[in-house]
């Protein structure tokens, strides 16, 4: 099942559907309003049984204690987990125009790097109950229900860089045919009618490539679903290519007519950003990083670290609880116990919670006992 209403979606997560009698599950609370988040989070999922929780320092917090963002142990710890859960990494104490001084975020890429995870997927469905909230009007948000599938592991963020004595700077665009092949593959098993394939072929031969690469995919996909013993639903899903300022401005004006949008990394980072907008608050979104079968997956919210609002008690936990609910169905194979626990979200935002990021004034607290009373 897709978060929050799709279509079947195998998952590429550790033991998917498997039995775990006890799950391990290593917890990254970063920096911010991680810490506050996770704990809610982790508060929710404990009222579903019984979990192994294993904390470590990511981000600014393991710069501060350890003086790197991603230490080996907590890499190590991670990789042995059955799943992953992080907070939020960043903020302006580690920020710094210095080459060689530790960033938080390098944390986060290094887990993806160290752990695999090469598809990311952010589902955008506005809850009934918020459609007020967007800044969209109610009838042009009204029934999207879209998924962003985005490369985590090629692209600008991870090719070579620098500066040179002459006092210019580079960043790396690279991406390759098999790095394509396998994000477009989740991309169409998670599609219940149409791929949406964004890119700048205009401009950018790694965006040709994509699209030359997708546009094959495709096409072997559709053959194969001919063939004698296939299952005729794999030939159901269509594919449109869309540059990608494009694809911007249509999530804006028509983000119901969207089903699947295959990105590579930096476009997802922007698009799925922009997209959360349409939720209200961008405090409403998880997301799940997923890699190879024996991998753990990285469930994360979309929402940054919001130091501003730290240690208030203000922070909206409802992005890290749902990030919870893709964990047990794509991480732990607990499709029902993930689906329970958006259901008890979506009752409590009908029966008003509202936290300061979505015009009200529940605390963190408030709005986790509000999801823990629907469960």
């Amino acid at each position: 099942m897709r978060p929050a209403g799709g279509a079947d979606l195998p998952s590429p997560g550790r033991r998917y559907g498997a039995a775990l009698t006890t799950p391990r599950i290593v917890a990254l609370p970063g920096d911010g309003i991680g810490p506050e988040v996770t704990a809610a989070a982790l508060e929710v999922l404990a009222r579903l049984g019984e979990f192994e929780v294993e904390a470590h320092a990511i981000g600014g917090a393991s710069i501060d204690e350890h003086g790197t963002a991603l230490t080996d142990e907590t890499l190590d710890a991670c990789r042995t987990a059955d799943a992953v859960l992080l907070g939020a990494v960043g903020g302006p104490k580690w920020e710094s125009t210095d080459p060689e001084a530790p960033r938080p975020e390098q944390g986060l890429l290094g887990l993806r790097k160290g752990l695999e995870l090469f598809a990311n997927l952010r589902p955008v469905r506005p809850s009934p109950a918020l459609l007020g909230a967007s800044p969209l009007r109610r009838e042009r948000i009204e029934g999207t229900d879209l998924m962003v599938v985005r490369e985590l592991t090629g692209g600008i963020y991870f090719g070579e860089r620098g500066r040179t004595a002459g006092g210019s700077a580079f960043d790396t665009c690279a991406y390759s045919v098999p790095e394509i092949e396998r994000i477009a593959e989740v991309a169409f098993r998670s599609a219940r009618r149409r791929v949406t394939s964004v890119d700048k072929a205009n401009v950018l031969e790694t965006s040709r490539l994509w699209r030359e690469t997708v546009e094959r995919f495709a096409g072997d996909r559709r053959r194969a679903a001919r063939g004698e013993g296939a299952d005729p639903r794999e030939d159901d899903v269509e594919l449109e290519h869309m540059l990608v300022d494009n694809a911007a401005m249509q999530l804006i004006s028509r983000p119901r007519d969207f089903d699947v949008l295959l990105t590579e990394n930096m476009f997802g980072d922007i698009l799925s950003d922009e997209a959360a907008m349409l939720t209200g608050s961008i405090g409403m979104l998880p997301s799940a990083s997923l890699g190879a079968p024996e991998a753990p997956g990285l469930f994360e919210p979309v929402h940054g670290s919001a130091p501003d609002i730290a240690g208030t008690g203000a922070a909206n936990p409802l992005a890290t609880i749902g990030s919870v609910a893709m964990m047990l169905r794509y991480g732990l194979g607990r499709e029902s116990e993930g689906a329970g626990i958006e259901s008890a979200v979506d009752r409590a935002l009908e029966a008003g919670l509202r936290t300061a990021d979505l015009g009200g004034a529940a605390t963190t607290e408030s709005a986790t006992n509000a999801v823990l009373a629907n469960l």
